[in-house]
């Protein structure tokens, strides 16, 4: 289930549903999951997905919605790779949206429970001029460390004023959708020591026999790709959500679901929960990757590394 918006998610939702679907996996970003959340709740077909959702007491009514990520996961990653920097000092540019706010604002409380300092700079998503926070971060805050939490045209409009002004910082990181080829392709100028969430190394690598197991069928159904599209295909995650909603859709209930967690090649993932239950996923988090040259390089964490960081180092 992929739409490019919230009304064909739903649209999409209610098709399977009338048709006899028992259950429903995919989407991605809270904008299309939450509407699509809310129709599957109503029709009950039990909805799997990759993105996030919002949180707090709205998500509990949910009855049959699983999910395999959480934003804690993106945060998790981001800290992790500060934490190895040795940062003290962090200027946070994000976007107003709920899941880039909900990213800034953990990463925020975490880092200043540690006793880093930390610098919150907002920005609306029709902003065009990036060249005013990024000064304001150059002569006042003067951190260690630029962290992103936006999508790909935030990325370049933040990193393109940090080019021009070149603040004196050790290094630029990011979150999803930044540590992929396809940024390397339409910005090589821009892209140069800059670290964002990476599922996979670039190019490919497939170390562990199942994940050489699942890069045969990519293969065969895109051939002419490079690597298989990373910040989708998650192909443990897929079959343990599948594995679930096929046990508890027999019982329309949710005890068949237990807990634990699996890994694949492009990371650490839980078995799925419903909302209902809160769905805290204790066990997922992200990878970071680092821009280097013409490769995408997993600098974190250490035990999935393949390479080393390029630390102090920025575009410019």
């Amino acid at each position: 289930m992929t739409r490019s918006s919230p009304a064909k998610a739903v649209a999409a939702v209610e098709k399977l549903a009338s048709q006899g679907a028992i259950a429903i996996d995919g989407g991605y970003g809270s904008s299309n999951i939450g509407p699509a959340s809310d129709a599957a709740n109503k029709a009950r077909p039990r909805l799997c997905h990759v993105g996030r959702r919002r949180r707090g007491a709205d998500a509990t009514r949910l009855q049959d919605f699983f999910r395999i990520n959480n934003t804690a996961g993106y945060s998790k990653a981001m800290l992790g790779l500060l934490a190895d920097m040795g940062a003290k000092n962090v200027s946070i540019v994000y976007l107003t949206k709920e899941a880039t706010s909900d990213l800034a604002k953990d990463v925020e409380k975490a880092l200043t429970a540690k006793g880093v300092k930390v610098t919150m700079h907002p920005f609306d998503p029709a902003i065009t001029d990036f060249k005013p926070i990024i000064n304001k971060i150059k002569l006042q805050d003067k951190p260690d460390v630029i962290a992103m939490s936006g999508y790909e045209n935030d990325y370049v409009g933040i990193l393109r004023a940090a080019k021009v002004l070149k603040p004196d910082v050790k290094a630029m990181v990011g979150v999803w959708s930044l540590a992929t080829s396809k940024m390397q392709d339409d910005f090589p100028d821009l892209m140069g020591n800059v670290y964002g969430t990476a599922l996979l190394p670039f190019p490919a690598e497939f170390a562990r026999p199942t994940a050489r197991t699942s890069q045969k069928p990519t293969k065969a159904l895109r051939p002419r790709a490079r690597l298989p599209r990373p910040i989708r295909l998650r192909p443990v995650a897929t079959a343990v959500r599948c594995a679930s909603c096929a046990r508890t859709t027999r019982a329309r209930s949710s005890r068949g679901n237990r807990r634990g967690d699996a890994q694949d090649q492009q990371g650490h993932a839980d078995r799925p929960r419903p909302v209902r239950r809160q769905g805290r996923q204790s066990y997922f988090s992200h990878r970071m990757g680092q821009h280097q040259g013409k490769q995408v390089v997993v600098v974190w964490p250490k035990e999935n590394a393949n390479g080393k960081m390029a630390f102090p180092g920025v575009p410019w």
